[in-house]
């Protein structure tokens, strides 16, 4: 369930090509448990090894790549500042609440945030100790228009002409639960948890293959989007 955007940096405006091929030699970086050589990250760019070199070793000074004693650009404590002016230090807030919520009902529990059409999934918490795991990975995007999350986030948003009927029942009940729009056989249940602009749009969402566990986790996921909104006001 893993579609992270990718540009290729090959297909943006003029004089932005090697800022883009600087910031996906990034994300590359911060992708790989075991970090990337050089030639790794050439291939993986399609552009010339000492182009990829330059890169890193810019991303080096600016202290968001390290190079290791294997040769290899893992992430630096750099990523760590960035990551913490994200709304805030969003992710770190929520992972307490997301996490005690996914061990109490033993499902994959997410926070996505509103990003122009898109959902963004900030943080993806899995329960310790159950024998199968649903999940996807962290930073994956999908349309606004498809599944559980991108409907509650919709949701949180002033009513746009031709929205699904969905939208509007999610707006009056705060939640919605769905069925094969991002995944097959897959049930999702997303709650919106209320913040007012110019605040971005955030839910929880809830995914599984069984639409027992979703159904009774809403009230739980409702009281834990409750305790967001008011640690994110």
């Amino acid at each position: 369930m893993n579609r992270t955007a990718k540009p290729s940096g090959d297909d943006t405006a003029p004089g932005s090509q090697t800022l883009a091929r600087g910031l996906r030699a990034l994300e590359l970086v911060a992708q790989a448990p075991r970090g990337l050589g050089v030639q790794q990250v050439a291939a993986q760019l399609g552009v010339h090894r000492t182009i990829a070199y330059r890169l890193l070793v810019t991303l080096q000074q600016f202290r968001l790549v390290a190079k290791g004693d294997d040769g290899n650009y893992r992430p630096a404590a750099g990523l760590a500042v960035l990551g913490a002016a994200f709304d805030n230090n969003l992710r770190q807030i929520v992972t307490p609440t997301l996490r005690a919520l996914a061990e109490e009902l033993r499902t994959t529990v997410s926070l996505l945030v509103a990003e122009g059409e898109e959902q963004v999934a900030v943080a993806v918490i899995v329960p310790a100790n159950v024998p199968y795991q649903l999940s996807f990975n962290e930073g994956s995007r999908y349309p606004l228009t498809r599944g559980s999350a991108g409907i509650a986030l919709l949701a949180s948003m002033p009513p746009r002409e031709g929205e699904r009927d969905l939208v509007g029942s999610t707006r009056e009940h705060g939640w919605v639960l769905t069925h094969g729009e991002v995944e097959p056989d897959t049930y999702g249940l997303a709650v919106v948890v209320p913040r007012k602009p110019p605040l971005r749009p955030v839910c929880i969402n809830l995914i599984s293959h069984r639409r027992d566990v979703i159904e009774r986790g809403r009230d739980a996921a409702r009281r834990a989007a409750d305790i967001l909104a008011g640690l994110l006001a």
